[in-house]
């Protein structure tokens, strides 16, 4: 096993292997390392080149189509060997010559994730900075996982916390919500930021409303994973409620002779209360799911961080 596996998602970054590993063997000299390439899908002959620069160091996975990057790092995190992981954008905007204090500030200071904040990001303000902020600002107070940047994929890990991380559809922009849900200890550092020099950004607006999307489903996970009806009950309960309030006061203005036929506040009154009845159904189910879950797979809900026996 060595010390250190730098796992690099890319897609269509010819350009750019060359110089970046030249970095990366610069800056981590001393060191006991690997690069894992995951190369996901490019058509522009990245892979050709990352296997030109194959040497005992540089491992490339070539995978069999476009996954997308959270599919991508779970295939380098699979693949790697190392003790510590570290993630990075193969861009050329993440320097690789702050892994090393990353690496040491985890190792020393005994934090289980280390997460990059690019402090001065070299991007565009209104397509990139702006709304990357308000996705930082919305996810922040919705988790209460306080990180600066969530957008940053320079990040350092224990394996252990790597290989669990359950990165699934486009939830890599979550890991530090995912790594939280496994009561990991996170830290945040400054790191430097380039501009891009080859190739184009995969990113753009249109990737805002994924996140919004993925982030209703990192809110549920962080919150209610273990106790679901504790969500669906809740609002079943008050869906009834209000219901069965609206359906009292039809009643009572039906006793002393009022049409209530055809009122918007009796269609109302019939919503709420299926709509309760559904909802407290749901919850019902989603436990049965989630006993189902964890007494099937064997996983426990809870995560030992250390034992210490005397």
């Amino acid at each position: 096993m060595r010390d250190l596996s730098v796992v690099i998602t890319v897609l269509n970054e010819r350009e750019n292997i060359a110089p970046l590993l030249a970095q990366l063997r610069k800056e981590l000299e001393g060191l006991d390392y690997e690069v894992v390439f995951v190369d996901d899908g490019s058509d522009d002959g990245t892979a050709e080149e990352i296997r030109r620069h194959l040497d005992e160091r540089v491992v490339v996975i070539e995978l069999r189509k476009n996954y997308g990057q959270s599919t991508a790092m779970t295939a380098g995190i699979d693949h790697a060997s190392g003790r510590y992981i570290a993630l990075l954008d193969g861009d050329l905007q993440n320097d690789p010559s702050d892994i090393p204090m990353m690496l040491e500030i985890l190792v020393d200071e005994d934090w289980d994730v280390v997460a990059g904040n690019r402090k001065d990001r070299k991007d565009g303000i209104f397509l990139r900075k702006i709304p990357s902020r308000i996705a930082n600002a919305i996810i922040r107070k919705s988790t209460g996982v306080y990180i600066k940047d969530y957008g940053c994929t320079l990040k350092v890990f224990k394996r252990e916390i790597a290989e669990d991380l359950g990165i699934y559809g486009e939830m890599h922009r979550f890991i530090p919500v995912l790594a939280k849900l496994q009561g990991a200890s996170i830290t945040q550092v400054d790191v430097k930021h380039h501009p891009r020099l080859h190739g184009q950004s995969k990113y753009g607006l249109s990737r805002t409303f994924k996140v919004m999307a993925d982030l209703i489903t990192m809110v549920f996970f962080r919150k209610y994973i273990q106790k679901p009806m504790h969500l669906f009950g809740t609002l079943g309960f008050i869906s009834f409620g209000l219901g069965a309030l609206i359906n009292l006061y039809l009643l009572f203005l039906k006793i002393f002779g009022e049409d209530i036929w055809g009122k918007p506040i009796l269609i109302l009154g019939l919503i709420l209360l299926l709509g309760g009845i559904q909802l407290v159904t749901l919850g019902i189910l989603a436990e049965i799911n989630v006993r189902t879950y964890f007494e099937g797979t064997k996983r426990k809900t809870y995560q030992v961080r250390r034992l210490t026996n005397g």
